[in-house]
This record gives structure tokens, sequence and C-alpha cells, in this order.
């Protein structure tokens, strides 16, 4: 995906990025590479896969949930900072907090977050079930190719404010919906929503699933 091609897929999901946004993506994705080179963060370095499968897909979550107004949002499993700080730079009114339990990745994300410039967003090296202990809760909490499905409701919907949401992005993700009957049972927890999609270009599956308490 050109970054032309970016701009109007963009388009198709009711968002017009601007050229301070574009301008930030282009440095994230400089610091992605330059830092990759000495640490394991993504395999995925091609400029146009990155646009495509890191960017483009960060920002498919618009699809499933509206991230206008003051609302707070935490990404477990950040990892390289997907989609975090991709809706962040589209989204400056998130006040994001970005979570991860290996310290070299928070170290990473807090220098992203000086080279692009941005406020209202911390990388903390801590994990999910730790940081609900301490009755941490947010509007919107998000989780990307982390874990598998249960694991991630046990450790993200705690995070959920009362009338808040969890967004998982998985793939393909049929069996393990299979999984988590027991668990949404338990809890009373809700699966709301299920929004299945191709991604552009190479049509790969999508799912964004949306927990509610």
């Amino acid at each position: 995906m050109t970054q032309e091609e970016f701009i109007l897929a963009l388009e198709d999901l009711g968002l017009k990025a601007t050229s301070n946004q574009l301008l930030q993506l282009e440095k994230f994705y400089q610091f992605l590479i330059e830092t990759n080179k000495t640490m394991n963060l993504t395999r995925i370095v091609e400029k146009k896969d990155v646009y495509l499968k890191h960017f483009y897909d960060s920002l498919t979550l618009v699809k499933a949930y509206s991230f206008e107004g003051n609302l707070s949002l935490c990404d477990v499993g950040s990892g390289a900072g997907f989609p975090g700080i991709v809706l962040k730079i589209f989204f400056p009114n998130l006040k994001v907090t970005l979570i991860d339990a290996l310290q070299k990745r928070i170290n990473y994300l807090n220098n992203v977050i000086q080279v692009l410039g941005l406020v209202g967003i911390e990388a903390l090296h801590v994990r999910a079930e730790d940081l609900a202990i301490k009755n941490k809760t947010f509007d919107i909490v998000t989780a990307r190719a982390v874990a598998s499905l249960p694991k991630l409701l046990v450790w993200c919907m705690p995070l959920v404010k009362q009338n808040g949401a969890f967004l998982a992005m998985k793939g393909n993700v049929n069996q393990e919906l299979e999984l988590t009957v027991n668990l949404l049972q338990k809890n009373h927890w809700i699966l709301e929503k299920k929004i299945s999609f191709l991604l552009p270009k190479e049509a790969s599956n999508r799912t964004i699933l949306i927990y509610r308490h």
C-alpha cells in the first residue's frame, strides 16, 4: 500500500489524513525500521507492508468504535506501538496508555512518543493483570495479535470501565470464539459485536470483537 493508496483507503474509513499526521507516520516508520535492526519489533519491514498491515490495520478500529471525545485508552501488549500510537496520531484527544511486559519495548515506545512529539500518552512496563490489581480502568482497551482470545479476555476485561469496551483485533477467530463461551457466561461479559472484513490489497481476514461488561 503506497502512501497515496493509504490516504484513499482512510477516506473509505471516514478519515482524512492531515499533512502533519502523514509526516508523523513517516517518522514513525523510519524509527521503527531503524530500531528493528537491533531489536525484534516486527517481521514486516517493507514500507508498503507497514502502511497496510500496521498503520491502516490499526485504524480499521474506527469500523467498530467512535474515538471522538475525551476518552482514555489502554493498548495491552502494545509491542511496536500498534494500534495505540497510530490511534493517538489520528485522535489526539485520546489519553493513551501503552503497556508491555518487556522493558526494552517500553524504552522504544517512549522514544517513539518523544520523536513524534506526542502528548497525553505514556508507556508503562506492567502486565495487564498487575494493572488491574491497582483498579486502573479505561474507556477503551485494545489488544492486537497478543494472545489467544480466552487469555485476552481475562487480562483485558478487568481494565474496562463499566460503560467502556474491549476491542480485540484478530484474524480468523471462529475456533477461538468457541473457547470463550463458558468464560463469558461465568463473568457476565457480553460479545456486543463481531465485525469481519478483508484487508485491502491482500484480502487477508480481519475480525474486530467488541466486548462489554
